[in-house]
């Protein structure tokens, strides 16, 4: 069983500078909510009740207002300074006492997922006993991605970070699943040309012990990397249309620990304060 968790939410997130000059960009809006909500989200939707945000060095404060501990969500939170983006295995080095030799969940944090049966699926790639699996989600230009081929049982044959001839049009998503060994697997890999560990060659030690496997985000689903200004807003976009034609918040935290019976009504009320007088704290009103 998998229930811990590391959301990696560093980064320079220069494609949308000047924004990201001064704040983080998992701290900027996707409509009402900022970015962080959504990844924190996918996990507590997975039962996932203990987890790890890397952050930058100098912007714990930031994140330390807004998700002080977790305590609030019936959750546990931690942080840890990362001084620079060294590639998303560093994720394991950094988190190396956290995961303290157990199975571990990473999702980036700035991937949004939506889906029907997203609930069903998340819990299911939680009970992980041995190997990895990531989430695939079909992408109409693979060359942009990476991306992976499966037989029908959704084992990993090949991986190809932004392939030039076409060898499948599943992207694999910000949203992994590892076994114990991550961290004893990602202490062997050297850094690629753009200096940084690379995900891709993670993937590759676990896919030639035939220990790769996936889960497809089918067509009631959707992730959305929010890495550009044009996804940012295509993003905000897409939650702003869901929420107002609904009536239901996507990425409510209180709202899932509360489903989850990880807290109750009071912590909804100590939410309501806390956040004030606005739209969100209205909806929580409503749930209770």
């Amino acid at each position: 069983m998998i229930n811990k968790a590391i959301i990696l939410a560093g980064g320079m997130g220069t494609r949308m500078s000047p924004l990201t000059k001064a704040v983080n960009k998992q701290l900027l809006p996707i409509y009402d909510k900022p970015l962080i909500f959504y990844p924190l989200s996918i996990l507590m939707l997975a039962k996932i009740k203990d987890i790890l945000i890397i952050v930058n060095k100098g912007q714990l404060n930031q994140y330390k207002k807004i998700l002080p501990n977790g305590n609030n969500l019936g959750i546990k939170i931690s942080y840890k300074e990362q001084s620079q983006p060294r590639g998303l295995p560093d994720a394991f080095l950094l988190g190396e006492k956290f995961i303290d030799n157990k199975n571990v969940a990473l999702i980036l944090g700035d991937n949004f997922f939506y889906g029907q049966n997203l609930t069903a699926k998340l819990i299911n790639c939680t009970k992980l006993k041995k190997g990895a699996k990531v989430i695939l989600h079909k992408v109409l230009k693979p060359e942009l991605f990476g991306v992976a081929k499966t037989n029908n049982l959704g084992k990993i044959s090949l991986i190809k970070e932004k392939p030039k001839k076409f060898i499948s049009d599943l992207a694999i998503t910000g949203l992994y699943f590892f076994d114990s060994k991550v961290v004893e697997y990602s202490k062997k890999l050297k850094p690629s040309k753009r200096k940084e560990l690379e995900i891709t060659d993670l993937l590759n030690i676990y896919r030639k012990k035939k220990q790769l496997s996936s889960d497809l985000l089918g067509r009631g689903g959707a992730w959305l990397d929010t890495g550009s200004i044009d996804d940012f807003y295509k993003t905000s976009a897409f939650v702003s249309a869901i929420e107002n034609r609904q009536g239901f918040k996507i990425a409510c935290l209180e709202e899932i620990a509360l489903n989850n019976k990880w807290i109750s009504r009071k912590n909804v009320v100590d939410s309501i304060k806390f956040y004030g007088n606005c739209d969100y704290s209205n909806y929580l009103r409503r749930l209770i």
